[in-house]
């Protein structure tokens, strides 16, 4: 059964690691607080903070405690949802800015237009927010590439280790499991997302081993491996 849509991953994947862990994080730990402090009682940032004062099971957590809180789970890398959801307010000015842009790998952008004129549907799932998924690729170093993208997905789809969220997206896309394609570096999203019935690609950027099979180490050897599938 030929593959008619692609799920792509972000970091590791699209973008190099060390431009979330080196730029994108660090911008945020020093960004967030005064964001916060300054925009605490505007809705969509009302809302997160209320989230995390819920995940603290502390209601009426100081604003501090919160930030506090922020920080202790950016530095521990937290896939935390209302976390992601205010990184991506802060990038967005960071990236309206011109302080922040997009880095991809040079053989993304090729294969992301090839795979595209060929009829098959992208989409992102990564547990950074849609929001941050949509800044990174709309204020890429190649410019706005978000009309490549059908769709994204993050954490509020569910976990990227769960397969029930692959099943979740396959039914949001409206194709069978066996007609989506998920390229990803890490082995645990690769395996919920085979355990729903997926086709998976793992990459391997840095010359990493891995028992997963297939792999590919850029765009372009799962562009040759699309061929067999």
């Amino acid at each position: 059964m030929p593959i008619h849509a692609i799920v792509t991953d972000i970091e590791g994947t699209t973008t190099d690691i060390q431009f979330v862990s080196q730029v994108l994080f660090p911008y945020a730990a020093a960004a967030l607080p005064d964001f916060i402090r300054q925009q605490q009682h505007r809705p969509d940032v009302a809302e997160q903070l209320q989230q995390i004062r819920n995940l603290l099971q502390q209601p009426d957590a100081e604003l501090e405690l919160v930030i506090s809180s922020l920080l202790h789970w950016i530095h521990t890398d937290q896939k935390i949802t209302p976390l992601k959801e205010l990184q991506g307010m802060v990038w967005e000015a960071g990236y309206q800015s011109g302080q922040l842009k997009g880095q991809l790998y040079d053989d993304v952008v090729p294969a992301l237009t090839q795979w595209q004129q060929q009829g098959k549907a992208l989409y992102v799932y990564s547990s950074g927010s849609v929001a941050a998924q949509r800044l990174l690729f709309g204020y890429s170093v190649a410019g706005d590439l978000t009309g490549l993208f059908q769709g994204y997905f993050d954490t509020h789809i569910g976990g990227k280790k769960d397969s029930a969220s692959y099943q979740r997206i396959a039914a949001e896309v409206g194709l069978p499991a066996a007609e989506i394609l998920f390229l990803s570096d890490h082995p645990d999203e690769i395996l919920a997302a085979q355990a729903a019935g997926w086709h998976c690609i793992q990459l391997l950027r840095d010359g990493q081993s891995s028992p997963l099979q297939p792999q590919a180490n850029n765009f372009s050897q799962v562009t040759q491996q699309l061929e067999a599938l």
